[in-house]
């Protein structure tokens, strides 16, 4: 569940265990995702980079979320990725063009932390034998994996000046994952998945068997409140850490930050309705935000 957004088709899935893997421009064609979105604001170079992140992480997570493919297979991918980034001389990058050498690529060309990389494939990585999370604790170490993590290699290739930068990335990632988890509490749970903390569920007198059937009541009203609150919590820092130097480098980032920031609003408003609807921004206001951020305003 790696902070990329959905609209990735079963075939991609299949094909993320392919070797080689499909080249970025491939998957990110195939992607429909808010993240492919808001990289349109960025210069050229840097989104095309960008790209073949975004293919990276939506690779992985698609490896982990294959239908077809036994637990072992998925280990093996996994572990071929990690070797990868590590640049590991017994394992080769396949000859054909694809999205192995274009990762490779980048990690020179960017010089992208390799075990923050890591950290991102063990993130997406825990959904394949943990469905369930006890304390905030816990679910937090998930959420830095597969979407902090993916914050902190982002500003490399967008580029920053301030060291403050990174707590930004930091806090957004959480932010940007805690909005995601709220707004697929039905669907996960169709999958037989909460990621809501259980402590949580039972501070407002709820169980797993409330998620997975799908009640909708007063109690499931406060404790969606209550999560709302801690997304907004660091929505809040993420703005209070990032340098204004900084600001016109992050303009990626802060769409993304508005886009999610409005999503988490509305289901708010709405009265967390999520086991009815998936909240998503319509295309006139996708296409306001991002004109928006083009002129540093999103």
């Amino acid at each position: 569940m790696v902070q990329t957004d959905t609209g990735f088709s079963l075939c991609s899935r299949v094909m993320a265990l392919t070797d080689p893997p499909a080249t970025a421009g491939e998957i990110v064609r195939a992607a429909g995702s808010n993240l492919a979105f808001a990289l349109a604001v960025l210069p050229r170079d840097r989104r095309d980079d960008m790209r073949v992140f975004y293919a990276f992480c939506r690779v992985v997570d698609d490896i982990v979320d294959s239908e077809t493919a036994a637990s072992e297979e998925k280990s093996a991918a996994l572990d071929r990725w990690r070797a990868l980034v590590r640049n590991d001389a017994a394992i080769q990058p396949s000859a054909r063009p694809g999205l192995e050498q274009e990762m490779l690529a980048l990690c020179e060309k960017r010089q992208l932390p390799v075990q923050t990389l890591i950290e991102i494939i063990d993130g997406v990585a825990m959904d394949l034998d943990r469905n369930r999370y006890e304390t905030f604790e816990e679910l937090q170490h998930y959420c830095h994996g597969v979407a902090s993590a993916v914050g902190l290699v982002s500003i490399e290739v967008f580029g920053y000046q301030e060291a403050a930068s990174r707590e930004y990335a930091e806090q957004l990632g959480y932010a940007l994952q805690l909005t995601n988890i709220l707004r697929d509490v039905g669907e996960d749970a169709a999958d037989d998945r909460i990621y809501l903390p259980l402590e949580d569920l039972r501070r407002f007198g709820l169980d797993e068997s409330d998620i997975l059937n799908r009640v909708h009541d007063e109690r499931f009203d406060q404790l969606m409140a209550f999560e709302c609150e801690r997304a907004e919590a660091f929505y809040a820092k993420a703005v209070a850490a990032l340098p204004e130097v900084d600001r016109p480098s992050m303009r990626s980032a802060e769409l993304m930050r508005a886009i999610y920031g409005r999503i988490l609003t509305r289901m708010k408003t709405d009265g967390f309705r999520v086991f009815e609807k998936r909240y998503r921004l319509g295309k006139l206001e996708m296409l306001t935000r991002l004109i928006r951020a083009w002129c540093g305003r999103p």
